[in-house]
């Protein structure tokens, strides 16, 4: 599939040149597989264990891909961004190993592991309400007094480009692949791995993995256009952003369909993830196992070819890896 170049916020070019750059600061994270999810799932699964990335989730991927995307001139001014999950610990991180301030911007329900982490890499923490209107005002104040760059969560191509890297690695470590599952939020994971996936496979499928407690992927798929919710309720709490300008154009385009799950499908399939694969994944990142497990994947005769099955697990719990 050839992707316009110019038309969407990445593209296998964009997410080529994120790999050269990120190369010596990431881990190539390993492949696991397990023939007893194998006989459960009735398929072949390879489970891309992001987990096991530095800053204990793929985050780290996009945010290190923006840092170092920044001249010098704009790095010394550091970045800022608004978040309450991985992404602040990432870009954090980021910040730490090129040697700039990073401004994170928090709000004061934010899991206290995750507030920690940011801590732990040297972020500085500003704190906010749990609003989304706080967070970016908080945000834009920061900017203003600062001159920071803005790093968002997954609104930026440098984002979309870093998390594509999983693509180029996953499908070097497991050509086989006829399918990967992703969960889905914000869309930057989703957007960059899609995009790197389909431009090297053309007949590869993208499925997209949501809680249905904050299915509004799912919804925005459906009627052609951004659907955004009054309120999410699910345990899978780094799953809760609606998708943006950048990310919805990839996702309409290049993920094939949305399998939305409940809550008691995630607890599952992360008491799974650790008894047999023995690995610790948080709510967000057991969903792709969770949707392969569940009734209207095995049910549906669209995916019946889907046989070879790439499960991004990413992000594990406490998240704090280096």
């Amino acid at each position: 599939m050839e992707v316009n170049k110019g038309k969407y916020a990445a593209d296998l070019s964009s997410i080529r040149e994120a790999q050269a750059r990120i190369n010596s600061f990431i881990h190539k994270t390993p492949v696991m597989t397990s023939e007893s999810l194998d006989a459960i799932s009735g398929r072949r699964l390879f489970f891309k264990c992001e987990c096991f990335q530095k800053g204990g989730a793929f985050k780290f991927r996009g945010a290190c891909n923006a840092v170092f995307s920044l001249d010098d001139h704009q790095a010394a001014k550091g970045v800022v961004t608004h978040s309450s999950g991985n992404h602040a610990a990432a870009l954090a991180l980021a910040a730490k190993l090129r040697g700039i301030p990073a401004h994170i911007v928090i709000p004061k329900n934010a899991p206290q592991c995750k507030v920690q982490n940011v801590v732990r890499y040297g972020g500085q923490v500003i704190w906010s309400e749990a609003t989304v209107p706080s967070r970016e005002k908080t945000a834009t104040k920061v900017l203003q007094e600062t001159g920071a760059v803005l790093i968002h969560p997954y609104n930026d191509g440098r984002i979309i480009s870093g998390q594509g890297t999983i693509s180029l690695e996953l499908l070097e470590q497991a050509p086989e692949i006829d399918t990967i599952i992703v969960p889905i939020s914000g869309g930057g994971l989703i957007s960059g791995v899609a995009l790197a996936a389909k431009s090297i496979n053309p007949a590869i499928r993208v499925l997209a993995a949501e809680p249905k407690g904050a299915n509004d992927a799912a919804q925005s798929k459906a009627a052609g256009r951004i659907v955004t919710l009054p309120e999410t309720n699910t345990v899978a709490d780094g799953l809760r952003a609606f998708l943006g300008e950048l990310t919805w154009p990839i996702v309409r385009d290049f993920v094939d369909d949305i399998i939305t799950v409940d809550d008691t499908e995630i607890i599952e399939a992360m008491r799974l993830c650790y008894e047999i694969l023995k690995v610790a994944v948080e709510p967000s990142g057991a969903i792709g196992l969770a949707a392969v497990l569940s009734d209207s994947f095995r049910n549906n005769p669209a995916w019946k070819d889907c046989n070879q099955i790439g499960i991004i697990l990413s992000g594990g719990i406490g998240n704090h890896r280096t």
